[in-house]
């Protein structure tokens, strides 16, 4: 049986135990923050493999995932959509209101909520939630706030390392490691190979 190898504080585990739901920005959080825009405007972005496995990871382990980004972009959406991830709201100017509106529907409040940013639109989530987390990148006033910041930069696995925290304090890393030892098939049931 696989051990897992990563180790958190406890009071941060702590604090992170009752999340249901985090909120992700896009741009400089599942990217590096670069845009690179072509001559017809067509806003290209890189993402990374292990942010997106996180992501998936997450939903599978019964914490919802949510994007709220301030641009809207087909690359944006096309990456969620390939990814499974339904609750998504783009080219957002009050990342607070539609944070609200979405828990409300859910019946959540801020105590099930984490939220990871990087720069000063992400503040309001992030100064409310039960659990901020903060990319090594991000900027000075979001590092202040954060209750963890990463080792990792935006776009370079942040994400990922935000969602195995998030797995470990919710008690559901462990078997989702085990998991994967038995298939990548998540339309499969795990089958014993003893």
């Amino acid at each position: 049986m696989l051990q897992a190898t990563l180790t958190f504080d406890a009071a941060l585990l702590q604090r992170a135990a009752s999340v249901r739901a985090c909120m992700f920005d896009v741009d400089g959080v599942l990217t590096d923050g670069g845009l690179f825009i072509s001559e017809a405007g067509e806003t290209l972005k890189q993402f990374h493999a292990l942010d997106g496995h996180g992501l998936k990871l997450l939903a599978q382990g019964g914490i919802t995932p949510v994007v709220i980004t301030g641009r809207d972009s087909p690359a944006v959406r096309r990456r969620l959509q390939d990814l499974g991830l339904t609750h998504a709201f783009f080219g957002v100017h009050d990342k607070l209101k539609v944070a609200q509106d979405w828990m409300q529907a859910r019946g959540l409040d801020w105590s099930h909520m984490a939220a990871m940013g990087d720069d000063w639109p992400d503040l309001p989530l992030l100064t409310r939630v039960a659990f901020a987390c903060a990319p090594s990148n991000a900027h000075a006033e979001v590092r202040a706030v954060a209750h963890h910041v990463t080792d990792l930069p935006g776009g370079q696995g942040a994400a990922r390392a935000c969602c195995d925290l998030l797995l470990m304090a919710t008690g559901r890393y462990q078997a989702l490691l085990q998991g994967h030892l038995l298939t990548l098939d998540t339309t499969a049931p795990a089958q014993d190979q003893a």
